[in-house]
This record gives C-alpha cells, structure tokens and sequence, in this order.
C-alpha cells in the first residue's frame, strides 16, 4: 500500500508540474487578429512555439476586441479573472494615441488593470505601441514614455513595440497598410517568445 501511495504520489507531483500555463491576451483588433483567421493571429502561434518545449503546455484566453483603448481593459480584465490566468498580456493604447485620448487617462486605466492582476498573482506583460508623428512629438513622446513609466512603476516585462519588424512593411500587413498579415502575425510571435518563455 506505501508503494502504491508513492506511486501516486509521484504521479501527482509530475502532473501538477506540466499543468497548463493560461495566458490572457487583452487588446485590440492587432491582438484579436483582424483580417486573418483565428489560428493565424499571433497569440495562436505564440501558444505552438512555446509548446515546442514539450515540458510547457500553454492554454491562450484571447480577450482582445478590434476597436477598442485603454478604458475597457480592467472591466474586460475582471471578467477573465474567473479563468485564472498565470500571465496577462496586455496590448492596449493604439486605438487611444490613434483618438488622440488624454494619456493621463489611458495611464490609469492601465495602472488599473496591471495593479489588479498583480494583486492576484499574475504576471504582467505589458506590449508597447508607438503612434505615426503627424500627432507632434509632443504627445508621441509622451504616448512612448507612458509605458516606459508603466514599467518602471511596476517593475513588470515591457515588449517596447508590439508591431516591431512588422509596421510599414507592405509584406508583412494587409491592404489596410496597419493589420498584420498571416507573414506579420509570425514574426509578432517570434518576437514575443523571448518575452514570455522566462515567465512559464
């Protein structure tokens, strides 16, 4: 009988080891995989490379809603809490700088969403953005150290440009000259797995 307790034992421990790992993706329609399917956006293909290590499983929760700022990330949040996310990935702020939002306001809405999943023991990856310079240096600059601030503040992972590689280059986006194409969303994947592999 102590064998067999020590078997399972074993068993447990071995299971509880390659458990999951849930990552929460909130943020735009770049995140959502607008104009490509599901399974090509790039937190699909993220998910293979990281279980290429066949030691991780990895579970995505894509949260993320084509339109959409900063002002919906913590309700948003709050509502995939229930699905116990190891890590958030969070990659709002395009739609708020493309609006030319208040940056005070997108701030803490951000602030928001990172200091609840901190609380609840999630890791944060927060993935940066930056905005075309007709909007002036002035608040292109500000909208840049925004998340720089944010990292900081928190002392979590910054990614500083989530489209980097892949913004402005006519083989890597769809006609919309913004949405990353199939080829984009690859190289998006590849460029976060340094990101997120110390985190599992």
């Amino acid at each position: 009988m102590k064998k067999l307790y020590k078997i399972l034992l074993i068993l447990f421990i071995s299971f509880s080891t390659l458990a999951a790992k849930k990552i929460l993706f909130i943020g735009d329609s770049l995140t959502e995989g607008y104009g490509v399917a599901k399974e090509k956006s790039y937190p699909i293909i993220l998910k293979e490379l990281l279980k290429s290590d066949h030691s991780i499983d990895i579970e995505v929760l894509n949260g993320s809603v084509s339109g959409s700022t900063t002002a919906s990330s913590f309700s948003r949040f709050k509502w995939f809490l229930k699905g116990k996310p190891d890590i958030l990935v969070l990659a709002l702020g395009a739609n708020d700088g493309l609006r030319g939002i208040d940056l005070k306001a997108s701030k803490i809405n951000l602030s928001k969403t990172i200091e609840l999943a901190q609380e609840n023991g999630i890791k944060v990856v927060l993935a940066g953005m930056y905005i075309p310079p007709n909007y002036g240096p002035k608040y292109t600059s500000e909208f840049k150290k925004m998340y720089l601030s944010l990292e900081k503040e928190y002392k979590l992972t910054l990614i500083p440009f989530l489209l980097d590689g892949v913004a402005a280059n006519k083989d890597l986006n769809i006609s919309d000259g913004i949405h990353p194409n199939e080829n984009g969303h690859e190289v998006i994947a590849k460029n976060l797995v340094k990101y997120l592999r110390p985190l599992l």
